[in-house]
Order: structure tokens, then C-alpha cells, then sequence
């Protein structure tokens, strides 16, 4: 069989090979019943039907360093070693169905709704109903929180996972240290907003596979008055591409509104510039994200550069089968499990 379109052939990133090159975007379901970070029949469900479906890279949805980092208390957690065997279960069934899966690992920080009291870069509180005002990170926290930024790694490495990636995007920990708009901090840590995410990606990196390879997600631009553009990311992106990154998640806003929720304007490929200006600047490759459930879209993207490779979202809720669909309506041939072979 020859497949004729970009977005259904393999794809290599670092020792990761993919059967194509749609990914399931990390999207979080909110479905941990006992608030204890474990994931459920629920989720093996969701994500092993993704891998029936044709998928090539699934991710976790924000998967938290420790219980305080939830964005509620039903989100889960790799903050335990009794985590991983339930992590372990679903990887094995996706890898089953000819999938690679990752976990994107996180920390809400000042959009920690049920903590008692969040932790953040510098006291300043999320505008929006039902967030507290934060506690501003001592030097000793900060270190904590890096090395729980790790152990989480190893567990995510002792489940079986392909892949890891940081959330530096949409508001949440590393983003707030990163962006000028929430870090007004006077030591090293404000006067180098880097330096916390920096500090995660290279401790991350120290205790995962060196042929692992690691992702970022990065909100490129910021929707606030005092947030940062595409130069200032640009630069993020370089330091930590040095610092060890070996792709990027390409999002944009979160310390206002993210961008799905109607800024810029959510045209389909809305964010593709965006992912564009990261690649471009950094020579690193990058997932495009936004609207890109059209196969035709998804096509161009990658052919014009733009892209390496392609995350769906909501699509992929609405639509479990979408990479099959996806190769029906671009021509190529559906490669469905044996079992489905027969309805293609």
C-alpha cells in the first residue's frame, strides 16, 4: 500500500517512530472519582479507543507532580508510585493497538482551584471567579518542585511511556514563571524567567531515556495587556530547545483567555503562524494545534512546513475513528485494527 499523504505516514522523533503523524492532544477529562489521581476504567477506555481508532501518538491529559498542582481534585496525578500500575494498564492496551502514547505532566499553580492555598511564581491572582491568591514560591519550593517535576518523569518512564511532555503553556506553573505578566519576582528566578523551566526540562531530562525524546508546550503568545508576543516566546523557545527539548506543542494564551476560547479569533489553523514562528526560530520541530481536524488543512500545514506534526482535539472527542476518516477523505488507504477491516 502506498500512502500517498504526509499526515498518514510514519514520522521519527528521536528514537519515537509513529505510524502517522496525528497526535491526541492532551485535553483533560476531569474524571477521577476518588480525587486520588488514579486513573479509572473511564480513562482506559478514552484513550485505548483513540489507539483502536488509528492514532499515532496519544498523550495523557495534564497528569500532576503533586496533589496541591491539580487544577481540581478529579484531574490526575503521577505524584505516587501507586499510580503506575493503572498508568501501566492503559499504556500496554495502546501499545496493543499499534499506538505510542505520552503524559503531559503539569502543575496548575495559581489556577489551582481546590488547593487550600496555591503556590505561583509571585502573589498575584488568576482573575476569575473561584481562584485564591496564591502563594508566592520561596527558593526551597521552587527546588522541591523541580525535583517533583522528575520523580514524576520516572514514574511516567515506569509506565511504559513513549514520551513525555512539559505543560508550559495556557497559565499554568512553568508559563506563570515564564511570562513577565505573573512573575514580577527581584531574584534570579524574575530576572530570568527561563530559569524555573529550564531547571524542569534539563531535570526531566537527567532521569528519562536518552532516547526519549522530550516535548514542550509552549502558549506562544499571550492575549493580556502586558503579556509577552512571538519574539518574546522565539527566544523561550531557543533556551529551552538548548536546555534539551526535542519538540514543541505550539498553543497560545492562558493568563488571560486561551486562544479556543475566542482570541485571537479561532479560524481553523488559527495558531499555525505561531507554530511556524517556533520553528523557524528554533530549527526544532513543532506540533501545530487549533482547529486542525480538516485532513486537507492538516495536509497543507505539513507539506508548506508550517508543521511536523498534527494535534487534534475536540475532533477526537467528537470522533474516535477520526485518523481512519481522516485517510478515507485524503485518499489514502484506512489501515483500521483486523477486527474492522471488514467496514473498510
Amino acid at each position: 500500500m502506498c500512502i500517498m499523504s504526509l499526515l498518514l505516514s510514519p514520522y521519527a522523533l528521536k528514537n519515537l517512530s509513529l505510524k502517522n503523524r496525528i497526535v491526541m492532544s492532551p485535553m483533560c477529562q476531569y474524571s477521577v472519582p476518588k480525587k486520588d489521581g488514579v486513573p479509572t476504567d473511564y480513562h482506559f477506555t478514552h484513550y485505548t479507543s483513540r489507539a483502536v481508532g488509528g492514532v499515532g501518538l496519544i498523550v495523557f491529559e495534564m497528569t500532576d507532580v503533586e496533589p496541591d498542582g491539580r487544577i481540581t481534585d478529579y484531574d490526575l496525578g503521577l505524584w505516587s508510585d501507586d499510580h503506575v500500575p493503572a498508568f501501566s494498564r492503559i499504556v500496554d492496551a495502546i501499545h496493543t493497538y499499534g499506538a505510542k502514547v505520552g503524559v503531559q505532566l503539569g502543575h496548575a499553580g495559581r489556577k489551582a482551584q481546590d488547593a487550600a492555598v496555591p503556590v505561583a511564581p509571585s502573589a498575584i491572582r488568576f482573575e476569575g471567579e473561584g481562584y485564591k491568591v496564591p502563594r508566592e514560591m520561596t527558593i526551597d519550593d521552587i527546588k522541591r518542585m523541580v525535583e517533583r517535576y522528575a520523580t514524576a518523569a520516572q514514574r511516567a518512564v515506569q509506565a511504559g511511556m513513549d514520551t513525555i511532555e512539559l505543560h508550559g503553556a495556557h497559565g499554568y506553573l512553568i508559563h506563570q514563571f515564564q511570562s513577565p505578566y505573573t512573575n514580577v519576582r527581584k531574584d534570579e528566578y524574575g530576572q530570568d524567567k527561563s530559569r524555573f523551566g529550564v531547571e524542569v526540562i534539563q531535570a526531566v531530562k537527567s532521569v528519562i531515556p536518552s532516547t526519549m525524546p522530550l516535548i514542550f508546550r509552549i502558549s506562544a503568545a499571550e492575549y493580556v495587556d502586558g503579556g509577552y508576543n512571538l519574539a518574546y516566546s522565539q527566544q523561550l523557545c531557543a533556551t529551552y530547545a538548548k536546555a534539551g527539548v526535542d519538540a514543541f506543542d505550539v498553543s497560545s494564551g492562558g493568563e488571560g483567555p486561551i486562544g479556543s476560547s475566542g482570541q485571537p479569533g479561532v479560524h481553523p489553523g488559527y495558531q499555525l503562524p505561531l507554530a511556524y514562528g517556533i520553528k523557524s526560530a528554533t530549527n526544532v520541530p513543532v506540533l501545530a494545534v487549533g482547529k486542525m481536524e480538516d485532513p486537507a488543512l492538516a495536509e497543507s500545514a505539513l507539506g508548506n512546513g508550517y508543521a511536523d506534526l498534527i494535534n487534534i482535539g475536540r475532533a477526537l472527542l467528537r470522533d474516535p475513528y477520526y485518523a481512519l476518516h481522516a485517510a478515507q477523505q485524503l485518499g489514502d488507504k484506512p489501515q483500521p485494527i483486523e477486527q474492522y477491516q471488514r467496514a473498510f
